[in-house]
């Protein structure tokens, strides 16, 4: 799926980010469904004609506004999820399970339009799948430089046991704030870092 050219001017630029800007905001009050692209460039404030200068159709600017809100996702913007062979690595666990929560938090209503398309579109569910795989890959990273460090179970395969801990906690923030089952932060933060922590055998260091 592509989001068209990248625009070469400033103020092309700024129109593309308005569209994003108000296709989020039209998405998370309407839903995919019934959202169309007049609503989103009244939002803007710019012609319907505009609107194809940069994306090809409505699904083609939802790609571009989840692909922002994956960003934030994935790079929340806490420069101590990034571990250092001297970090607890419980505290870098909880404080990256932290930092997803809190971004999920933000993105939480686009999230519910995600859901709804993938359940409908196979392409975006492979665009899914596929974003999904960089949180995956992340993770199993972690995982594989523990064990190195003889900190984490050694019989574990990284990607597996990424794969399993990366979906427990995407659905405790999915049923948590989507769904808005009014989870308290703290109390996932915390549920979420010790089955991380025993799932994997984590170990402190010497």
């Amino acid at each position: 799926m592509t989001t068209g050219p990248r625009p070469l001017t400033p103020r092309g630029e700024r129109t593309r980010s308005a569209l994003i800007s108000a296709a989020r905001t039209v998405f998370e009050r309407d839903g995919f469904r019934d959202s169309r692209l007049t609503d989103i460039t009244a939002e803007a404030n710019c012609a319907t004609g505009s609107f194809y200068t940069y994306f090809d159709s409505k699904e083609d600017i939802l790609d571009a506004v989840l692909a922002e809100a994956q960003e934030d996702m994935l790079h929340p913007g806490l420069p101590h999820v990034e571990p250092s062979s001297d970090d607890d690595p419980t505290a870098v666990i909880e404080a990256a399970n932290r930092a997803y929560f809190e971004a999920y938090r933000r993105n939480a209503q686009l999230m519910l339009v995600r859901e709804q398309v993938a359940g409908l579109s196979p392409e975006f569910r492979e665009t899914r799948r596929r974003r999904a795989q960089v949180f995956t890959e992340r993770n199993a990273k972690r995982i594989r430089e523990l064990q190195t460090r003889g900190l984490a179970d050694p019989d574990l395969d990284p990607m597996q046991a990424a794969r399993a801990l990366s979906g427990m906690v995407s659905r405790m923030a999915y049923y948590g704030f989507a769904l808005g089952d009014e989870l308290d932060m703290d109390e996932m933060v915390f549920t979420a870092t010790r089955l991380w922590v025993n799932a994997i055998g984590l170990r402190r260091p010497d």
